[in-house]
């Protein structure tokens, strides 16, 4: 291509000058030979000169007209594709000349390379004309062993995203199993866990310091509110009197409960046995604010001090014993005494209901002298076979229920 004659070579230049000027031949030679036609065709036919002349043309004219044209196409597409096949190939050898070049470089990094490393390495000439030699074989087999490799790693990888999800399936069940039972665990057990905790924590609602402030020495007028005090546990709650066996578990939903049954019915200031229960444990997930009033009571020892108020009159009791007995054991409640006592019940083993323990005091405050019995109830159907525990835990309570239709 030529910038400054329009684009075009001086060779297409060329063509175009050498084909007008075969034109300009081609079209005198038809002229002519026109012209000479004219003229016999006049003295042939001088008799029809008023007649209008048609101009015909001559076959052979036609032929090398036409011939000279064919001529002169065959020879320009000669021409053109003659030198684009030289182009063609022109580049192709030339960019053959840069490859060979550029793979020569890289050879001679290769083997400058080569010859640090063996230099260094201390190889000899003949090991490194072996290595030299044995380097294109091994590139080779690298690139044919490429894609392979490339194959392998695919496969692989897909192998081992197939086996992961199928993992993770499989697992699926198995975690969703785990958290099932690890709930139904947590629902059925968890006041194994918190109840022990609550017993070293503060259950009542009264500060410390005001609980320990109380002499027992001296008798108190108090409010008409019955209460339950232990110092030593922190506990100061209210105390339902004079309620029905039926009613004593419900009554435990908002403090302790007086328990009557005969042979132990005294109330605060009787000659008698003074029997109060609480829960010692119960489901963290439970709405009962008392469930672990009596959580502590185990810790309680001989000497210890229990006020009860009752009538707006404090009573003082001082621990004397301890024991665990059995659920059905009640008749351990019933004891001949002068004296009024006072037993607390509770469950233990701390968040179980196995066995209960009876912590029993004796009345020091005020003086019980002079002091009515307490009355006598006569076992009646409602007399109870068992003594009373902790809520029911979460298998417990669906058996009751289903149990109770």
């Amino acid at each position: 291509m030529d910038s400054q004659n329009g684009g075009q070579s001086s060779n297409d230049l060329a063509r175009q000058a050498a084909a007008q000027i075969a034109r300009k031949k081609v079209l005198a030679a038809y002229a002519s030979s026109a012209q000479k036609s004219a003229k016999d065709a006049d003295s042939s036919n001088s008799h029809l000169k008023n007649e209008p002349i048609t101009t015909k043309i001559n076959s052979e004219s036609w032929k090398k007209y036409h011939s000279a044209w064919q001529n002169y196409y065959q020879k320009y597409y000669n021409d053109y594709y003659s030198q684009a096949a030289k182009d063609y190939i022109a580049k192709e050898r030339l960019k053959d000349a840069r490859e060979k070049a550029e793979e020569e470089e890289l050879l001679s990094s290769v083997t400058r390379s080569s010859a640090r490393i063996d230099k260094k390495s201390g190889l000899s000439l003949g090991t490194r004309h072996s290595i030299q030699e044995n380097l294109s074989a091994e590139e080779a087999d690298n690139a044919a062993n490429s894609e392979s490799k490339l194959r392998s790693l695919i496969r692989k990888k897909a192998t081992e995203s197939a086996k992961k999800t199928r993992r993770k399936r499989h697992l699926f069940p198995i975690l969703a199993g785990v958290a099932v039972v690890l709930l139904i665990l947590f629902l059925q057990y968890n006041r194994l866990i918190f109840a022990p905790i609550m017993a070293y924590m503060s259950p009542g609602n009264a500060p410390a310091s005001q609980i320990e402030a109380i002499d027992p020495t001296i008798t108190q007028t108090v409010s008409a509110d019955p209460r339950l005090i232990i110092p030593k546990l922190n506990i100061d709650v209210p105390i339902r009197f004079g309620i029905a066996l039926s009613e004593v578990m419900s009554a435990m939903n908002n403090g302790v409960a007086h328990y009557r049954i005969a042979g132990a019915s005294a109330y605060p200031g009787e000659i008698g046995n003074l029997v109060i229960t609480g829960h010692s444990a119960g489901d963290v997930y439970s709405s009962n604010p008392y469930k672990y009033i009596f959580s502590g009571l185990e810790r309680l020892e001989d000497g210890d001090l229990i006020y009860v108020n009752y009538n707006s009159v404090r009573y003082t009791y001082r621990v004397i014993k301890k024991e665990v007995v059995d659920p059905e054991n009640v008749a351990a409640l019933v004891v001949e005494t002068n004296k009024p006592l006072i037993t607390l019940v509770t469950c233990t083993p701390l968040g179980t209901s196995r066995y209960r323990l009876l912590v029993t005091g004796e009345q020091i405050s005020p003086s019980y002298e002079g002091a009515e019995e307490a009355e006598v109830i006569k076992p009646t159907e409602e007399s109870e076979t068992s003594l009373p525990s902790n809520e029911p835990s979460f298998f417990e309570g669906i058996w009751n229920f289903l149990t109770s239709n």
